[in-house]
């Protein structure tokens, strides 16, 4: 089975059902289907063929589903990307991918513009919600009468429904090229987990370009045959209102939103009892802000985790059973994992290594990068970047990154373990550990902190704080106070940024 013939299935099963709620209005599968059927037959007459790749720059509207799952019809390549990516970015992406066609809305028509002369093969611009200059206007295909196409002949575990980029903190982006079985699968071992029903309605607020949400708000709410409710950008009141409003029952998340959610001073309060379970990925949940949560809001967080390689779920703590938090959780049925050492041995349980993946989950491999692929795939497993380790009751824990872990004199510091110990301040909201060059010790730990609302600390407090919970060599050498800290679209803080402020105040203090 292909992504195109899963939606199709769903439709035939129930077209009445509602697939999209945007802005208050549901759209049902039946009219899913019909307009996505109608995107098909606009890009079939532009020239896109079976394996041809189309860029989708779009916030999370409908028309980001349409020409998603139109893709699929027609056997071509999604390449989803940040609408807050710059022109250069966007070429380098686009350049990379061979994108034939691209989908934006009004406010991105500069960009487009911008970059259309350097990507030589790209050929038409498509405008949704609104109409431009040089642009080709694409709800006239969504709303165009069309028959349901016949997807053309392919292996779908080895065709790839999407090129996701990673977000290419080690060098330029790589194209991570997902197959449409990959993606299945995914689904597949997901739905026991949240044990899912065409009655759930996510929230979706995360982004659709993004790994986590495309997988679990957008294909997964398709496989189910449930709804998903779009929402364009997040705010702490927003997403609670639209819980209430439209009665959701999942809310996947990153854990700067739940902890944007506990520290907002809220308008009113709100009716959440059809939430039933939370979701908490792409980025370690801190314990404290998981306590103080479901406390406030009586409502469970499951934590797990998964990289775009990965499709991107490989564990999640149970729905039922034992929750451990800060870890994060249990293999997802069909994936396997291990911890190996530096030399692709297995470690024993509760020893630190390096989290390794297999599974149908995991990606075919990067586009036009044999090298990185093999490096990645070493010994027939995916190697996740992240340092880790499994208990005695296969509950794996993510200490940190690989490339964040800080070595103070010899010694590794995980910034994780100090953040874990800002987050039990009652004065911090957020917190961000990274490392600063030390001549003497080779590096230091340096904190990033963001206070509550009207709470007070100073950088000695805070200082003393850790140094009462954390061995000395441990304890951050100085904290640097924020109004906010650098994120990603998806919520995930920047560490990178940080560590290249660090750099350049080093570089002008030397100066």
């Amino acid at each position: 089975m292909n992504l195109f013939e899963m939606l199709l299935q769903t439709t035939q099963r129930n077209p009445e059902q509602t697939a999209l709620i945007f802005r208050d209005k549901p759209i049902s599968y039946g009219q899913l289907l019909g307009a996505v059927s109608g995107v098909a037959k606009g890009f079939k007459e532009l020239g896109v063929e079976k394996g041809d790749r189309v860029a989708i720059l779009l916030p999370n509207v409908p028309q980001f589903v349409m020409a998603y799952y139109a893709c699929q019809a027609l056997g071509a390549i999604a390449v989803p990307a940040n609408p807050l990516l710059k022109p250069d970015e966007l070429r380098y992406i686009y350049n990379d991918a061979g994108v034939k066609l691209a989908v934006t809305i009004p406010l991105l028509a500069d960009v487009l513009r911008a970059v259309k002369p350097q990507v030589a093969s790209l050929q038409h611009l498509l405008m949704a919600g609104g109409e431009a200059p040089d642009f080709l206007p694409f709800d006239a295909l969504w709303q165009q009468q069309a028959p349901v196409p016949t997807p053309p002949e392919f292996n779908p575990r080895e065709h790839p429904a999407v090129f996701l980029y990673t977000s290419g903190t080690t060098g330029f982006p790589k194209g991570c090229m997902l197959s449409h079985r990959n993606l299945i699968a995914n689904c597949e071992s997901c739905v026991p987990v949240l044990e899912m029903s065409p009655q759930d309605n996510f929230l979706t607020v995360l982004p659709l370009f993004h790994a986590f949400a495309g997988t679990v708000c957008m294909h997964l709410s398709i496989y189910v045959g449930c709804s998903s409710t779009l929402l364009e950008r997040f705010s702490p009141d927003g997403a609670l209102e639209a819980i209430e409003k439209h009665r959701c029952t999942i809310f996947p998340a990153v854990p700067t939103m739940f902890a944007a959610i506990l520290h907002f001073p809220l308008p009113r309060e709100y009716d959440l009892s059809s939430l039933r379970v939370c979701v908490s990925g792409g980025a370690p949940m801190p314990v404290a802000v998981m306590e103080a949560f479901e406390k406030r809001f009586n409502v469970v967080i499951l934590e797990g985790d998964g990289p775009t390689e990965c499709s991107p779920v490989t564990a999640v703590n149970p729905l039922k059973g034992v929750r451990k938090p800060g870890s994060i959780g249990l293999p997802i049925p069909g994936v396997e994992m291990k911890i190996f050492d530096d030399n692709d041995i297995e470690v024993p349980v509760g020893e630190l290594g390096e989290i390794v993946v297999r599974g149908e989950n995991v990606m075919l491999g990067y586009y036009n990068q044999p090298e990185a692929t093999a490096e990645a795939m070493r010994s027939g497993w995916y190697h996740t970047g992240d340092i880790g380790k499994v208990d005695e009751d296969g509950y794996f824990y993510i200490v940190d990154r690989k490339k964040d872990m800080i070595i103070v004199g010899g010694l590794n510091v995980y910034p994780r373990e100090v953040e874990e110990v800002l987050h039990t301040h009652p004065a911090v909201a957020e917190a961000a550990v990274v490392g600063e060059y030390d001549e003497l010790r080779g590096e230091e730990p340096v904190a990033y902190v963001v206070l509550k609302p009207g709470a007070e600390a100073t950088e000695r407090e805070i200082i003393r704080y850790c140094r009462e919970r954390l061995a000395n060599f441990k304890v951050p050498r100085r904290v640097i106070f924020r109004e906010s800290l650098p994120k990603s679209a998806t919520g995930k803080i920047l560490k990178r940024l940080l560590r290249k402020e660090l750099e350049q105040e080093q570089g002008a203090s030397a100066g």
